[in-house]
């Protein structure tokens, strides 16, 4: 990883040196797991990137630390857990996402939402299935927990799959399915893939701009493809995205307060 990564943002270090340790112990991680093959060199520079990329994320959805580790849930896997041809992945099964060494810079935010998809499945649908993503749970138009912060939650996943009226598949959507059945799979069209990629656009879109953290909604293959929103779909899902991440950071904040004064 000796190549540079764009970033404009505040600085969060204060020029200081930061370990995997710093990461773990910053965000509360479950875990923080490196391949045998990181070297030590590499170790210190990813580290430094790693913990910028997740503060930055931080700063763009609004919330504390506790948001970016899923209240302590999720763990997180660098140079190892690979799979053939897959530059990151999120598991289910582990609730940890994984960046291969080379491959995976840029892929922080797309598998962020993965794992974020699957840890609030269970908060806005009672009952769902282990292993199950939010998004794919809301296309079947299963029920909801009644709550202010879910209600924004689907209005998120409507700007993302369905067109303004509400009852159609949003243009995102229908682009997606040509790709697919173009390459003869079903991989871009999936809701949770979809929402992933969405969360991609808003978080390169912020003020804060990181490629270590995301690249590619706007100027990559799958772009051209029409594979992230566009134009005042786009801008619809960044006004659904920011004014939930915004709540819902604001609501684990005044948490984080009342535990702290007590």
């Amino acid at each position: 990883m000796a190549r540079q990564f764009f970033r404009r943002g505040p600085d969060h270090r204060a020029g200081s040196t930061v370990t995997f340790l710093d990461v773990r112990c910053r965000f509360g991680f479950r875990s923080v797991e490196l391949g045998r093959w990181v070297t030590e060199a590499e170790k210190q520079r990813s580290a430094a990137l790693f913990y910028d990329a997740l503060c930055d994320l931080m700063a763009i959805l609004g919330g504390p630390e506790e948001l970016v580790s899923l209240r302590g849930s999720l763990g997180l896997q660098y140079g190892i857990g690979g799979r053939p041809g897959v530059s990151a992945h999120y598991t289910p099964a582990t609730r940890s996402f994984a960046l291969a060494k080379n491959a995976g810079p840029g892929s922080i935010a797309h598998e962020w939402f993965h794992a974020f998809d699957h840890y609030i499945c269970g908060k806005l649908f009672a009952g769902a299935e282990t292993g199950a993503f939010a998004s794919k749970v809301w296309l079947s138009r299963r029920k909801a927990v009644a709550h202010p912060l879910n209600t924004l939650l689907q209005r998120c996943f409507e700007a993302v799959l369905l067109d303004e009226g509400g009852d159609e598949p949003s243009d995102l959507f229908r682009q997606s399915a040509r790709a697919d059945k173009a390459a003869g799979i079903v991989y871009f069209s999936q809701p949770e893939e979809l929402c992933a990629r969405a969360f991609e656009a808003f978080v390169q879109d912020a003020t804060v701009k990181n490629a270590f953290l995301v690249r590619g909604a706007r100027e990559s293959e799958e772009a051209r493809m029409g594979l992230y929103p566009l134009g005042h779909q786009r801008e619809r899902i960044n006004e659904a995205y920011g004014a939930y991440f915004r709540r819902l950071g604001a609501a684990l904040g005044r948490q984080a307060g009342a535990v702290s004064t007590r």
